[in-house]
């Protein structure tokens, strides 16, 4: 390339990032989060503050449902509970997903067809499985009277620590595909020439998983984790389904919560209250994940340059 042709190409570069018409293409994305996120935020932030049925008049009442919703008891519990299925189904679902996701990545017979299988789970409306496996499981009409196997006839909904497995287990069962996924296509990233100079060292598979995969799958693992973890944070049609929050509250999470106190106890505002408390959560779990994560190399450098 001549001096000439690498100077224009300098010179233009410039022009194209700084040029007037790239910013406006990201007006219609930013007119839709201003107007689905933000504009409603706003609105359940101000009727956090009030007093309403959902019938009669707004009513401003200052810090009462702040106080009502903070000073309840069931509130901690709440917290627990989604604490605890947030913890158990990270947990539960990113051994899964990483496997899945290497395997799926690889050129094993037929991975064209397992990965289709494989995600036919996120395809499925929420409510639809939990109708499914809430037939599956009944224990006078489920898969275990029919089989007629003990070990599946029990009360899988009606004691408290098997219907916080049964949740676990669904949403697992539905989710672990997207993150397959993605792990797959960070898999898929990883430059082959380390795996190359790794069966040059003798290493085999699962150090190979240990010293390689696993390290470079860091940042896919920050982002699938923040969406795993922000995202247990709203489960409510799964849940509402299968248990309704029950038995007693052994799965009444703050999703569940607020849909009670809004929709059957007709206390919009006290709901407003848990919506604002679970954006404010979601927000503080996904600033921790990314300050754990630390930055990426890779984007530092196109910063730099």
């Amino acid at each position: 390339m001549s001096a000439t042709t690498a100077g224009r190409t300098s010179s233009a570069a410039p022009e194209v990032r700084g040029g007037g018409v790239l910013p406006w293409l990201a007006v219609p994305a930013l007119l839709s989060f201003v107007a689905f996120a933000v504009i409603p935020l706003i609105g359940v932030l101000a009727l956090s503050f009030t007093s309403w049925d959902t019938l009669g008049d707004i009513q401003l009442t200052g810090f009462d449902s702040w106080w009502a919703v903070l000073t309840d008891p069931g509130l901690p519990h709440a917290l627990w509970v989604t604490f605890l299925v947030t913890a158990v189904s990270w947990a539960v679902q990113t051994p899964a997903s990483i496997l899945i996701g290497v395997f799926l990545a690889g050129h094993q017979r037929y991975r064209e067809l397992l990965a289709v299988l494989y995600f036919i789970p996120l395809l499925l409306s929420s409510a639809a499985i939990a109708i499914t496996f809430k037939a599956l499981l009944d224990p006078n009409f489920g898969l275990g009277a029919g089989l007629h196997l003990d070990l599946l006839n029990q009360d899988w909904l009606g004691e408290p620590v098997l219907a916080f497995s049964v949740v676990i287990f669904v949403v697992s069962w539905q989710f672990i595909p997207f993150h397959s996924l993605l792990y797959q296509g960070g898999v898929r990233q990883i430059p082959r020439s380390m795996y190359e100079a790794a069966e040059l060292d003798g290493a085999g598979r699962v150090r190979t998983f240990f010293s390689i995969t696993l390290p470079q799958l860091k940042y896919t693992i920050i982002t699938s984790s923040t969406l795993m973890v922000v995202g247990s944070l709203t489960f409510f049609d799964l849940i509402f389904v299968l248990t309704a929050g029950g038995p007693g509250d052994a799965t009444r999470v703050l999703a569940v919560d607020m849909y009670k106190r809004g929709f059957q106890a007709n206390l919009m505002g006290a709901a407003c209250v848990i919506g604002v408390i679970l954006v404010l959560l979601g927000l503080a779990l996904a600033l921790l994940l990314r300050r754990l994560g630390g930055r990426d190399p890779g984007a530092s450098q196109l910063e730099g340059t």
